[in-house]
């Protein structure tokens, strides 16, 4: 019996904290996104365009920005010497090191 009465006091804190928690996280969710829609409606729109439509826009936008530097990041691994593109480029450069480090010995030999 009175472990039966600590488990309901138990049941009982744990529900009070539980609701304490949730009225806090939503008081502070509620407040930045209000914070957040007055920055956008005040700084990011455009003329005549709710917030919803603007918040929508520069979600697009980032993930046009992502896109083009994801394209940019493996064009850039493509160019790298391990890649066809980029051996070719390194065989060039070796055989002209070396018909410099060649041409640079003969020229003593003269």
């Amino acid at each position: 019996m009175a472990k039966s009465k600590l488990v309901k006091a138990n049941e009982k804190i744990a529900d009070a904290v539980v609701g304490g928690y949730k009225k806090i996280e939503d008081g502070v969710v509620g407040a930045y996104k209000k914070v957040e829609d007055s920055f956008v409606d005040q700084f990011l729109t455009h003329e005549g365009e709710t917030v919803e439509d603007a918040k929508k826009r520069l979600a697009e936008e980032q993930a046009q920005r992502e896109t083009v530097a994801k394209e940019a990041a493996d064009k850039r691994v493509s160019s790298l010497p391990g890649s066809d593109m980029g051996k070719a480029s390194l065989e060039r450069r070796l055989k002209t090191a070396r018909a410099g480090v060649e041409a640079s010995k003969n020229a003593g030999k003269h």
